[in-house]
């Protein structure tokens, strides 16, 4: 079953499900994955990875012409029994949890000096967070990190973006058998500042991993989250907020390529948006592999327009290459304020902007209490009061 809902208020709404012998949403991409930057033609914006993508304000990352020439205050705070490594990229972690999927990934991976490796020992149960800070001091960076969780492990990963930069990553989860992980990456730049990352999660047998993606600041961010499966009985999360103001450009895409049987994953993405030419992309694509028998499988995104002059692109699609399935289904909705709960609100004698704010809060609670940090959740509530501040005062 799928559910697309679209409200035209500068939106765009559009999904898809397709049954299919052979995958497509695989070889929508303009080249194959590879490591290699050589193997990705220039991007011009007619592909379709790229065609919401304003390449013209991604400062060369896509083309080839940034250079390394900026630096990044990289910080790790890590509980004891987690070691930390700088490798070369011939270490057999790197690129092991998934291959470049676009230009700009590639030349992020051909461009790092050194990769930094995060293992947690397997078996080890975290009491506290692994914290990755990361403030950009202006000029370009290229960067690749890996979180290597052992079998059995548990681990909280906070992976905190903040400063001014223009920034290429790839994040990589190595995400052992039945361990259990939570990654919250929080994408607070400063407005200047250009963020391209991919971020590759590979599930091992029974385990689970949960994504939380934050993204508040940035002139132009642009993530591509990526999981896949290495034995049967996974299961995957990904929650994702963002709140998109004027001028911003915030797109999230996203694929959960269910490639092994018995697997399970839940997509929930919500944003709000104001001001003019904000503009909010949304790719949520899901792939049930002929092998994947048993999966369960759903995707939403939902977006609420809070002034005139925004724009939401959201497309969901969902491809079944099996008829073994115990569920699979994805929505997307995007509108303004939900007018009746407002009136219960007003009705009540709360303020009408009081109201509009209640409201907001709690459109984006449900995904706020699922960090599970209390800092982090107190600093993004901070900031959501910060934006609604401009929105609806």
């Amino acid at each position: 079953m799928a559910e697309a809902q679209n409200i035209p208020v500068g939106s765009t709404t559009t999904g898809s499900i397709a049954v299919a012998a052979e995958s497509t949403v695989a070889t929508r991409m303009s080249a194959p994955p590879s490591f290699d930057v050589a193997d990705f033609p220039v991007p011009h914006g007619r592909e379709e990875e790229w065609r919401f993508t304003p390449l013209e304000r991604l400062k060369g990352l896509h083309d080839g012409t940034a250079k390394a020439d900026g630096a990044l205050k990289a910080e790790i705070d890590a509980p004891d029994g987690v070691t930390v490594e700088s490798v070369g990229r011939e270490d057999a972690r790197i690129g092991k949890a998934g291959t470049p999927v676009d230009r700009v990934a590639a030349q992020a991976f051909s461009s790092f000096e050194k990769a930094t490796v995060v293992s947690v020992p397997k078996e080890q149960v975290l009491t506290e967070p692994v914290r990755v800070t990361l403030h950009g001091e202006g000029g370009t960076t290229f960067g690749h990190t890996v979180f290597d969780v052992g079998a059995f492990a548990e681990a909280v990963i906070i992976i905190d973006h903040t400063g001014d930069a223009v920034r290429a990553a790839n994040v990589d989860f190595l995400v052992g058998d039945g361990a259990k992980v939570t990654v919250v990456s929080v994408q607070d730049w400063d407005d200047t500042a250009v963020h391209v990352s991919q971020h590759n999660a590979l599930i091992g047998r029974d385990a689970s991993f949960k994504s939380v993606v934050v993204t508040f600041g940035g002139d132009v961010v642009r993530l591509h989250p990526r999981v896949s499966y290495a034995g049967p009985g996974g299961e995957a999360e990904l929650f994702g907020l963002y709140f998109t103001d004027a001028g911003q450009h915030q797109e999230h895409r996203l694929l959960v390529d269910h490639n092994v049987p018995h697997c399970k994953s839940n997509v929930v993405y919500k944003g709000a948006l104001q001001g003019d030419d904000a503009h909010a992309v949304w790719i949520g694509d899901v792939l049930i592999e002929a092998a994947a028998e048993g999966t369960d499988t759903y995707e939403m995104n939902r977006n609420l327009v809070l002034t005139d002059g925004s724009r939401v692109d959201s497309v969901p699609n969902l491809e079944i290459e099996t008829g073994e399935i115990v569920g699979a289904g994805h929505a997307s909705a995007t509108g303004r304020f939900d007018d009746e709960q407002l009136f219960y609100l007003m009705a009540r004698g709360i303020p009408q902007i009081e109201a509009r704010r209640l409201v907001v809060r709690g459109f984006f609670a449900e995904l706020v209490q699922q960090i599970g940090v209390p800092d982090i959740e107190e600093r993004l509530l901070a900031k959501i009061e910060e934006e609604l501040e401009a929105s609806v005062a």
